[in-house]
C-alpha cells in the first residue's frame, strides 16, 4: 500500500470577525467589534494554534485512496477525527494542534467524496450508505497499522464512530460523538415525523428528486454555505473559512456520494449487498460499551436528538456535555477546546 506525501499549500485561518451577509440574524454588527490592533493580535494568536494541513498524505485503503492529515508524535496514542457533510478536515484545524501538543498522534481523513480521497476503481459504486463509511475507516486503520484508536466525530463522522464502536469495539479505545447516538436504518426512516421535524429535513427530500441532484451539482458551494448558516446560526464564519473547506466539495465523486447517502436513508437508493449483514446489525440499534463522551451545542440548528433519548444506548463509562456560547452543528470548529478536552478526558476513562 502506498503512503505518499502530497504537499498542498493552504491558507491559514484568519480570525477577523466579518459579517457574511447574515443581516437577518443580527450578526453583522460584530464585524466592527474589534479595533485594528486587537484584530492583528488575534490573527497572530490564531496562526500559532490553527493547523494549516499543508501536507496531505495518501494511502490506499480498501476501495479508496484516502487523503489524510497527520500531526503529533508518531509513537503517540492515536486519535482519529471524522468530519461530516458539508464540511471537511478543517473542522478540526484548531482541535488537532491541541491534541498533538498533548502527545497524541492525530489522523484526520477526508471521507469518500471529499478532497483528495478517490475511488481506486471507476467501477466501484459511489455508495454513501452508513456502513460503508465505517468500513472505509477500518480499512484506513489497517493500512496505517493502527490497531486501536480514540475516535471522534460529528454529523456523518459521529455516525461513523458510533458504528465502529458498536460493531468493532476492539478497534475503538474510546469515543467522542457530537449529538450522541446516530446509528439509523432504512426501516426506521420510513416512519413519518411531525411536520416541524419533517421541515428540518427539507434538503433530504430535495436530494430525493432529480431536480435536487441537478441543483446540488450546479450550486453545491452556495447550497453548502446555506447549510452552514442554518446549522450554526450564531457562528460568524467568514468567506475565507468557508472557501477553504469548499475546495473539498470539488471532488468528482462528491455529488454522487452525498445524493446516494440521503437517498439510501429513505430507501430510495440501494446499498451494496456485501454490506447487508452489517446493516442488519445496525438496524437493531446496538448499544455501545466503549467509554463515551457525547457533546451538544446550545445553538445546533440541524436536526438532532435530545440527549435523554440516547443516553441508555451507552452502556459503558459515559458522560454528556452541553456546550454553551452559541455553538452550532460544526462543534469541533466552533468550540475546539471543548472538543479537544472531551477527547483527552474520554481517553483517560478508557
Amino acid at each position: 500500500m502506498s503512503d505518499e506525501m502530497n504537499p498542498r499549500r493552504r491558507r491559514l485561518l484568519g480570525t477577523t470577525i466579518a459579517g457574511v451577509g447574515l443581516l437577518e440574524l443580527g450578526l453583522n454588527g460584530l464585524a466592527n467589534a474589534q479595533s485594528a490592533g486587537n484584530t492583528s493580535q488575534a490573527k497572530a494568536k490564531a496562526s500559532a494554534r490553527v493547523a494549516s494541513f499543508d501536507t496531505i498524505r495518501q494511502v490506499n485503503a480498501g476501495a479508496l485512496s484516502i487523503g489524510y492529515a497527520e500531526a503529533g508524535p508518531s509513537d503517540g496514542a492515536v486519535v482519529i477525527l471524522l468530519h461530516g457533510w458539508p464540511y471537511d478536515i478543517f473542522s478540526f484545524a484548531e482541535v488537532t494542534p491541541l491534541l498533538a501538543a498533548a502527545g497524541y498522534r492525530v489522523i484526520v481523513p477526508y471521507l469518500r467524496g471529499y478532497g483528495p480521497t478517490r475511488f481506486l476503481s471507476a467501477d466501484t459504486p459511489r455508495n454513501g450508505q452508513q456502513a460503508v463509511i465505517a468500513v472505509d475507516i477500518i480499512a484506513l486503520m489497517d493500512a496505517l497499522k493502527i490497531e486501536k484508536a480514540v475516535l471522534g466525530g460529528f454529523d456523518w463522522g459521529a455516525r461513523t464512530v458510533n458504528i465502529i464502536a458498536a460493531l468493532w469495539p476492539e478497534r475503538c479505545k474510546a469515543m467522542v460523538s457530537v449529538s450522541g447516538y446516530l446509528i439509523g436504518s432504512q426501516a426506521a426512516n420510513r416512519a413519518p415525523l411531525p411536520p416541524k421535524a419533517e421541515l428540518a429535513w427539507w434538503y433530504q427530500f430535495y436530494f430525493a428528486t432529480e431536480r435536487g441532484r441537478a441543483g446540488y451539482e450546479a450550486n453545491r458551494n452556495e447550497f453548502n454555505k446555506l447549510i452552514w448558516r442554518l446549522a450554526s446560526p450564531k457562528w460568524d464564519f467568514d468567506d475565507a473559512t468557508y472557501d477553504r473547506s469548499a475546495q473539498s466539495f470539488a471532488n468528482s465523486d462528491h455529488v454522487a456520494v452525498v445524493i446516494h447517502n440521503y437517498r439510501w436513508r429513505l430507501g430510495l437508493g440501494q446499498g451494496e449487498p456485501q454490506y447487508d449483514a452489517l446493516e442488519r446489525r445496525l438496524a437493531a440499534a446496538p448499544t455501545i460499551a466503549v467509554p463515551t463522551i457525547t457533546l451538544e451545542g446550545d445553538a445546533n440548528g440541524a436536526p438532532h436528538p435530545d440527549p435523554s433519548a440516547y443516553a441508555k444506548k451507552f452502556t459503558g463509562k459515559y458522560a454528556h456535555r452541553n456546550i454553551g456560547g452559541g455553538i452550532g452543528h460544526n462543534l469541533p470548529q466552533e468550540a475546539p477546546k471543548a472538543f479537544a478536552d472531551a477527547v483527552i478526558d474520554v481517553a483517560r476513562m478508557a
